[in-house]
């Protein structure tokens, strides 16, 4: 087969990608090399497609958390298997092992005890400190500035860390140019051919491109070519109760809340003089502000923070905000921190830099050093939440990460090797039939969404 995609001369290819960010390119890479490694094909038989370049839209925005830390089994599983890709390559990935930190209140004590039990059970290493004492000496133990109260419990995953996002993204889109993959940018998907209940084209800007399969990893653009599939935007969800809901949105969009305090990151480092663990709080404690005193909040909050070069100084965020107005009204287009819809408030400021203060009294008075340019962007949320991995009409595979995107590398390795044949039983779980069958994962009492 040949085909000339730099100049789309001859638009015919077997496998369509659109979207180069972290599911597009992974999936680009695992399939090249399942291909050839099965005798069934080659890199040359893939194309990737986005209408901007590697890592535009929310793949290089993401903060580069990388962790386990789900109550939900079936996606601490498929989280395990994603590490485990960080893990094969770091310098490839700009992956930073440094392990992460769950640290909650007596709220939540059962919740992380479970999922520490469950780290155990498929062989996830991971430490917890159970007690308000055990906890706080921990805490103080590896920060000697720590002075959070109200901790009943932590959990430390010894895997894990962050990544910097576009290294992770270049170093994936080489290896699967490694394998004779094309990656195609500045191409906009206008439309799709179906005839019957098989794609049989993309349409963009550039020319239609013909395809047997196409793999669908546009991140928050997914309501746009889901439209384009001729898919439901509202859907019946079934509760685990047995209640039905019958005119649900498929796509509600939520505003990430993220930000730096424009600090030296060596100077955040533990007792040791090493670099510290990712640190996620969550608290019931009275959140005061840093700087005069006065309440901004009483219910419980939760922050997330590291000292990451890339970003120049400390970078975190909080629970995101949820975008008060129907999925088709929201803009996805330009995606990037510019756009008012996706820049953080004051509130965010005075929220987090007061946590970060709350935890650790090197960051009081810190607030005038926070980074004032626009921060965040958006994610598209599913009914529960959760990602959908599933294929529609006969050929569109739709990956559908719900926001929990980034640290979920290896989800390109299971798609590729669904796409060749093997289905697989980590996917299994967030098929779109659990909507209707009320087969839906469990919620934790954290304050984040996506949890």
């Amino acid at each position: 087969m040949t085909h000339q995609v730099g100049t789309m001369a001859h638009r015919q290819v077997r496998y369509v990608i659109i979207g180069a960010g972290i599911h597009g390119l992974s999936t680009a890479w695992h399939l090249a090399r399942r291909l050839r490694s099965a005798g069934k094909g080659s890199g040359q038989d893939v194309l990737v497609i986005d209408k901007a370049g590697i890592g535009a839209g929310a793949s290089g925005v993401a903060c580069g958390v990388i962790r386990n830390n789900y109550f939900q089994p079936a996606m601490r599983e498929l989280m395990a298997h994603s590490v485990g890709v960080w893990e094969s390559d770091p310098e490839a990935f700009s992956y930073h092992p440094v392990g992460y930190l769950q640290i909650a209140p007596e709220a939540m004590r059962a919740d992380v005890g479970q999922i520490y039990a469950e780290q155990r059970a498929i062989g996830y290493e991971s430490e917890l400190i159970d007690g308000a004492g055990p906890a706080r000496a921990f805490m103080t133990g590896l920060f000697d500035d720590w002075q959070a109260d109200g901790t009943s419990v932590v959990l430390h995953e010894k895997p894990g860390g962050y990544a910097n996002n576009h290294a992770s993204l270049n170093g994936l889109a080489a290896k699967a140019r490694s394998e004779g993959v094309t990656i195609r940018t500045g191409v906009t998907v206008t439309g799709l051919r179906i005839d019957g209940d098989a794609v049989t084209a993309v349409r963009t800007d550039a020319g239609d491109i013909g395809c047997e399969q196409l793999i669908v990893a546009a991140g928050p653009w997914v309501r746009d070519v889901w439209a384009m599939l001729g898919l439901p935007s509202h859907i019946p969800v079934t509760t685990p109760d047995g209640t039905v809901h019958p005119d649900t949105p498929m796509w509600t969009y939520w505003a990430l809340q993220e930000g730096v305090l424009q600090v030296d990151p060596r100077e955040f480092t533990d007792n040791s003089g090493g670099p510290p663990p990712v640190v996620h709080i969550d608290s019931a404690e009275p959140l005061h502000d840093d700087i005069d005193g006065s309440l901004i909040t009483d219910q419980m909050w939760g922050i997330y923070y590291k000292p990451d070069f890339s970003f120049g100084g400390v970078q975190g965020g909080a629970s995101p905000q949820r975008l008060d107005r129907p999925a088709n009204e929201v803009a996805v287009d330009p995606y990037g921190p510019a756009s008012p819809e996706f820049t953080v408030g004051e509130d965010f400021v005075r929220l987090w830099t007061s946590a970060l203060a709350h935890c650790h009294k090197r960051f009081g008075g810190k607030r005038h050093l926070y980074r004032r340019e626009p921060s965040g962007g958006i994610g598209a949320f599913t009914p529960d939440s959760f990602p959908v991995f599933d294929t529609f009409r006969q050929n569109a595979y739709v990956i559908a990460d719900s926001n929990h995107g980034y640290k979920m590398i290896g989800v390109g390795a299971l798609v590729a090797e669904e796409l060749t044949g093997t289905p697989q039983p980590l996917l299994e779980p967030f098929r779109f039939s659990r909507y209707s069958t009320g087969n839906l994962h469990p919620t934790s009492h954290s304050p984040f969404p996506w949890s």
